[in-house]
Parts: structure tokens; sequence; C-alpha cells
């Protein structure tokens, strides 16, 4: 009876395992802050998979603040992606590194972006979690390349893809998903208005490209 009872406690203990859901953190600025907003990138693929009837299968945790480069991902990485223990971590982040060059005189350098990146992924890949990396979407519209920072935002994503190369990671590419709908949907050469508000946070259009974006990649994460 007693090894019956072992055998039955096993049994539910390995269904209750098999049935946790897939743990996903969104790892990043602004633009995830308020990705689990009304409306945000995140709520959007919650809303989704409600309807898909995947809620169950996944819990989705929006871990963004406002004004965040990889430098500072990188120091909060421990209590903020690894003490959660995620099956999956989402890095989007680039925006302000290159952004805030010209607007506040900060930003990351480029050999110090890398360096980051780099060691944020080793140190997320030693917790046992899976990655997910994501290049910065835009820092203005226009599909002329006349926007004043579309110089590093290429470089950037570009160091970005050669990560995920060099790791054989997963990637959702929305500098080019952007620019691509840009070229094809932005004849007016408008700099914002888009796929962002202001040039860089995401309107209603934007948050639904990046949500199908991450979709196809976390349902085969």
């Amino acid at each position: 009876m007693r090894t019956f009872s072992l055998i039955l406690f096993a049994f539910f203990a390995l269904a209750m395992q098999s049935a946790k859901p897939t743990r996903i953190i969104f790892f990043g600025d602004s633009i995830t802050q308020a990705g689990v907003g009304a409306g945000g990138y995140i709520t959007r693929l919650k809303d989704r998979l409600a309807k898909e009837n995947k809620a169950a299968d996944y819990e989705l945790i929006g871990a963004g603040i406002g004004g965040n480069k990889v430098y500072d991902l990188y120091l909060r990485v421990e209590e903020d992606v690894i003490a959660k223990k995620p099956d999956v971590t989402v890095i989007y982040i680039g925006v302000n590194d290159v952004w805030h060059k010209s607007s506040y005189g900060t930003g990351t350098d480029p050999d110090k972006f890398v360096k980051f990146y780099d060691a944020l992924i080793r140190k997320i890949q030693a917790s046992g979690s899976k990655i997910v990396l994501v290049t910065p979407a835009a820092i203005g519209e226009r599909p002329d390349n006349s926007n004043q920072q579309d110089g590093d935002l290429n470089q950037y994503s570009r160091f970005i893809r050669e990560l995920a190369a060099k790791y054989s990671l997963p990637l959702v590419d929305l500098r080019k998903t952007f620019m691509d709908y840009n070229l094809k949907n932005n004849a007016q050469n408008a700099e914002k208005g888009i796929l962002t508000t202001d040039r860089v946070h995401l309107n209603e259009t934007g948050n639904q490209m990046v949500a199908d974006e991450m979709y196809r990649v976390i349902i085969k994460s």
C-alpha cells in the first residue's frame, strides 16, 4: 500500500510539473515597461494566447525600466531575471544605448555595448534560461535613411545579429521589420506616427507588430 501511495504521489508530482507554464521574461527599457500596459505588446501577446486557449501554457512577465541601457540590464539581471527562474528570457535593448548619445550626451560606446551584451547572455545562459534576442526597432521612421541615428542603430542591430549567430540564439529582428514596413507604408517620409508615437515608443500598430513578431518566436522556444 505504501509503495502504491509513493507511485501515486510521484505520478501527480510529474503531472503538476508537466503542467507548469513556460515562464517568459521580457527584459528591456521603457518600450517593454509600456508593453504590460493597455494595448502594449506584452498585453497583446497575452490576449492572443487567451484567444487561442494557450493562456495556461505561458506566463509572461515584463521587466522593463525606462531609460535602461545594456549595462543597466547587466546590473539588475540577478534580481529581475535570474531570481525569477524564467524558462525564456527575451532581451530587448539598444535604443537608449544609441539615442542617449545625442539626447543626453551619454549612451554606450560600441565596444562596451558588445562586451556588456555578451556578458549578459552568458550570465543568463548559465542560469539555465533560454534566450531570445531582439534588435532595436527605430529612432525615427523616415525610410530614406535620413534619421539622425540610423547609422548607429543599424550598427548596434548588426552587433545583436552577430551575437545571436555566435550563440545560436533565436532573433526577433525588429529593426529590419520596421524598416521594411516603413518603406512600404511611409511614402510621405514621416519621422513618426507610422509605428511609433514619438519616433521611438510604439503606437497601436507598432505594438501589434512587435507582439506578432514575438509570438512567432515564443511558440517555438
